[in-house]
C-alpha cells in the first residue's frame, strides 16, 4: 500500500498533473544519463509556475479564515504577487501587494500582470522594504480592517506550514512519474528563492519517493540559511496540521556558488543557458530563478559532483520575469 499523508483542505487552480519531460539537452555524460523536467511551469497559462501549488492551500486557508482580502509581498517582478493577484480576481478578492524597488514605467512582464489583475502597489525602495516589511504588513492589514475588510497576510513565496503542501503534493505526483518511467534513485533539483517549494519537496518525496534526493540551488542567500528554512516551514507545518504526519527531514543540500551578482541579477553563463535549452527543447527558463538553477545543476556535474543517472530538474515557472531582460540577449 502507498504511503499517506493527511494534507489540508486545497482549492483547486492548477492543471495537474504536469508533464515530467525527457530532455535531449546534452549533459555530455554518455547516453545511461537521463536528464528530465517536471514542467510546473505548466501549471496552467498566466496562473503558472511553482507559486499556484502554494496557493490552492493558501486560498484554501484564507477562505476557510472567512478572508476577503489577500496581502502579500515581492520583488516588483515577482512571480508570487502576479499569481496572487490573479487568483484574487478570480475569487473576488482584494489584492495588495507590497513591492521592493522602484517601478520603472511602462510596467512590464509580472508587474504588468499584476496590474491587469486590479491589484493595489506599494513599492518601497530595498533598504525600506528589508527594515520595515514586517511594519508594512501590519499597517496594510489594520488600513484594511479599518476599512471593515477581512485582510489575509501571505508571506514571501507563499512558503510557510500552509504553502509548503503544494509541493508536498507535488512529490506523490512525482513518485508517480518515476514509476511510470523506471526512474530508481533520483536526484531532484529545484532553485531556492523563498524555501517553500523546496521545504515541501524535502518533507514529501521522503514520504512517497525515499530512494530520490533532493538539491537546492540558491538564488539568493546561504546554503544554511535554506536549511533553516526548510526545517522551520516543516515545523510549521507540523504544528499547524498534527494530524497531517509531516516527517521531518535531514538537513538538505543546497548551492550557494551561482548566484551570480545577487538576487534577480543575471549573469552571461545563466543568459547563455536559457537561450541553449530553449533551442534545444523549446523549454524557456528565467534568469531568477530557473535559469540559475539549471545552470548550477550542468556545472556541479561537469564537475563530477552529481552521480546519479537520473536527474530530475523543477521547472518552477517564471516565463514572465524573462522579459524585463531582454536586452541581455
Amino acid at each position: 500500500m502507498p504511503p499517506q499523508l493527511v494534507f489540508p483542505e486545497r482549492i483547486s487552480l492548477a492543471q495537474r498533473p504536469t508533464p515530467l519531460q525527457r530532455l535531449t539537452f546534452s549533459l555530455h555524460a554518455g547516453p545511461d544519463v537521463r536528464l528530465w523536467c517536471k514542467r510546473d511551469d505548466l501549471t496552467g497559462s498566466v496562473l503558472s509556475g511553482n507559486k499556484i501549488r502554494k496557493l490552492e492551500y493558501v486560498m484554501a486557508d484564507a477562505m476557510r479564515k472567512g478572508a476577503d482580502t489577500l496581502i502579500t509581498c515581492g520583488g516588483l517582478q515577482s512571480n508570487h504577487c502576479r499569481a496572487t493577484a490573479l487568483v484574487a480576481a478570480m475569487h473576488d478578492f482584494e489584492c495588495h501587494l507590497i513591492l521592493r524597488g522602484e517601478s520603472v514605467a511602462p510596467a512590464d512582464g509580472n508587474l504588468l500582470l499584476s496590474q491587469l489583475a486590479g491589484a493595489n502597489i506599494q513599492t518601497f525602495p530595498v533598504q525600506t522594504y528589508q527594515r520595515e516589511l514586517t511594519q508594512l504588513f501590519s499597517e496594510t492589514a489594520s488600513e484594511l480592517k479599518k476599512r471593515g475588510r477581512r485582510p489575509y497576510c501571505i508571506p514571501t513565496g507563499a512558503s510557510d506550514g500552509v504553502g509548503i503542501w503544494g509541493y508536498v503534493a507535488a512529490a506523490q505526483e512525482m513518485a508517480e512519474d518515476f514509476a511510470r518511467h523506471g526512474i530508481d534513485n533520483p536526484l531532484v533539483v529545484c532553485a531556492a528563492g523563498s524555501g517553500g517549494t523546496l521545504a515541501g519537496l524535502a518533507a514529501g518525496l521522503r514520504v512517497f519517493a525515499p530512494q530520490a534526493e533532493v538539491l537546492g540551488v540558491a538564488v539568493c542567500d546561504s546554503a544554511e540559511y535554506f536549511q533553516r528554512r526548510v526545517s522551520e516551514d516543516i515545523a510549521h507545518a507540523q504544528s499547524l496540521f498534527p494530524d497531517g504526519e509531516l516527517p521531518s527531514v535531514e538537513p538538505v543540500k543546497v548551492l550557494e556558488g551561482y548566484i551570480g551578482p545577487g538576487y534577480a541579477l543575471g549573469y552571461p553563463e545563466v543568459f547563455d543557458v536559457i537561450a541553449s535549452l530553449a533551442a534545444a527543447d523549446g523549454l524557456v527558463l528565467d534568469p531568477v530563478y530557473t535559469g540559475k538553477a539549471f545552470y548550477g545543476m550542468l556545472a556541479e556535474h561537469k564537475k563530477g559532483n552529481i552521480k546519479q543517472k537520473d536527474i530530475v530538474f523543477v521547472h518552477t515557472g517564471g516565463v514572465f520575469g524573462l522579459f524585463p531582460y531582454k536586452n541581455n540577449f
